[in-house]
């Protein structure tokens, strides 16, 4: 089979990339792709339920996106820096997103706090940096943390607190409960609370697992040849009364909406053959392209990706290639939000 990231590139107008959220969460457009009938329909996200058997169990992504974007000064010529935390070392030590040519022992100054920190070294993927306190660390993002928004998300430094405020609010599923989270789950953003009252009340099942999305999930393919690409690892967790729901559903043959790509990763790591007693927890760095078989996953939601992205070829997995393609040049020709603040796709 072909490997080949060329045959996964799409040209994007730019002016379709969503820079906010609408005003109302459930107001976003829904592209219906049907596999079986190779067919397109237009609806809106509020709709999704009559696209769904009753007998459909939905599984979400629960995780919760922390405000872990924040401004430094560098002591020694005051530059500002912009750090984006991505995981603990140790107490103090975290490796994070730093741009700039840095030199170990260099001093990250920040505003209105006693906090400082010191660049260690660099990795291969990232920096790696030493808080002076990491209590004080944890009371300044409380204060300044932003939310850490991907890169095709403009935002400045100087943005408006309403701004921002509005991307702690909307840059977050209403699901969400466990903290850990750089980048949202953005399947879910389109759901409101009184969407999931409607849809408990007309019987539909409801499941969730947890998996922290690090920056491994955006991370570009830099291989012609998409098949020697690495995913990187992220945390998992799936408690013993989500994993008999869904063990439930798949013994009762009933079909599994899988909330997200990140959703879609974790069912399809995982066998659901018997219970379990403990939470059963983990990494995973499932990449899923064309030509696997999907065991747990019956119907996926998702939002618009990155062309020649690890998401996009999940979609084009799923979906098949062409069908896919097919698709997302409809999106565009019918003018569709793109990427995490954008519109949804369902495909069944």
């Amino acid at each position: 089979m072909k490997t080949n990231l060329s045959d996964f590139d799409f040209e994007l107008p730019l002016e379709l990339i969503a820079q906010k959220p609408l005003p109302r969460r459930d107001h976003s457009r829904l592209l219906v792709v049907d596999r079986k009938k190779q067919t397109l329909t237009h609806d809106e996200f509020a709709n999704l339920s009559q696209h769904l058997k009753p007998s459909t169990l939905l599984v979400f992504n629960n995780t919760q996106v922390v405000p872990t974007k924040i401004f430094a000064t560098l002591n020694h010529n005051k530059k500002n820096v912009e750090i984006i935390l991505v995981r603990q070392v140790s107490s103090g030590v975290w490796e994070v997103l730093i741009k700039g040519k840095m030199k170990p022992g260099m001093q990250l100054d920040f505003q209105e706090s006693s906090l400082v920190a010191y660049f260690i070294k660099r990795n291969a993927e990232y920096g790696v940096i030493e808080f002076s306190c990491p209590k004080t660390l944890t009371n300044y993002l409380e204060k300044f943390g932003r939310m850490p928004l991907p890169p095709y998300i403009k935002r400045k430094q100087e943005d408006s607190p309403a701004t921002l405020e509005q991307d702690k609010k909307r840059y977050q599923t209403v699901y969400a409960s466990q903290n850990g989270a750089i980048a949202a789950p953005t399947a879910g953003l389109h759901f409101t609370k009184p969407i999931l009252k409607s849809l408990k009340e007309n019987k539909f099942s409801m499941a969730h697992l947890t998996l922290h999305v690090g920056p491994g999930t955006f991370k570009p393919i830099r291989v012609q040849d998409y098949s020697k690409h690495e995913m990187e690892a992220e945390a998992f967790r799936i408690t013993p009364k989500n994993w008999g729901l869904i063990l439930e559903n798949k013994t009762k043959a009933n079909p599994i909406l899988a909330v997200g790509t990140t959703t879609t990763r974790v069912l399809e790591t995982q066998q659901f053959t018997k219970p379990i007693k403990r939470t059963k927890s983990g990494w995973t760095n499932c990449y899923i392209v064309p030509g696997r078989d999907f065991r747990n996953t019956d119907h996926l939601l998702t939002n618009f990706h990155l062309p020649k992205s690890t998401l996009f070829l999940l979609i084009s997995a799923f979906g098949g290639p062409a069908l896919a393609k097919r698709a997302y040049n409809e999106a565009i020709y019918q003018k569709y939000r793109f990427y995490s603040y954008g519109d949804a796709m369902l495909l069944l």
